[in-house]
């Protein structure tokens, strides 16, 4: 009985060696920040379109540019009415003890919401494929301690095949 469990013992720690021996190092991912001169709740109007390099030889950077510009497409459609209805709400918010604001709050949640659908979408259809992942994050801004939304291009490992010998 003790020579088994020593056998076993034994496969137990290859296993535990092949696991580590498949560790993947996975790049930072790509951090767009927002380009526009208008910011609503940390969403910027648009993001800047440039190729970055960190992308060269994973996308075409006319797919690139395509996904970016689908995403200034919604902001720009948004955006405008988020803020006029931003300035209602501060003229009224004496008046309204704040719940003037909640519209605004209402607004921007549902343009986050739209921009991750449109993300899962470019995702699913062509970015998961080149071991892609597009997502809206919420970062602290480089210059201060406020908080913005910018997209994060991140990497995905490609798992390895086990295959015993």
């Amino acid at each position: 009985m003790a020579d088994f469990d020593a056998i076993y013992e034994e496969q137990e720690l290859s296993e535990e060696n092949l696991e580590e021996a498949h560790v993947q190092m996975v790049p930072d991912p790509i951090v767009i920040r927002g380009a526009g001169n208008m910011t609503v709740f940390g969403l910027s109007n648009r993001f800047n379109v440039q190729f970055p390099a960190g992308l060269v030889s994973r996308v075409a950077p006319e797919e690139f540019k395509a996904t970016v510009l689908r995403i200034n497409a919604v902001l720009k459609k948004t955006l405008p009415v988020n803020v006029k209805w931003l300035f209602c709400g501060c003229v009224c918010c004496c008046c309204t003890l704040g719940c003037s604001l909640w519209p605004v709050i209402c607004l921007s949640k549902r343009t986050q919401h739209t921009l991750n659908k449109l993300l899962e979408w470019e995702n699913s259809h062509l970015y998961h494929k080149l071991g892609l992942h597009w997502r809206l994050s919420k970062q602290q801004c480089d210059s201060n301690s406020m908080m913005e939304y910018v997209l994060l291009i991140e990497f995905i490992p490609k798992t390895p095949i086990y295959r015993p010998d």
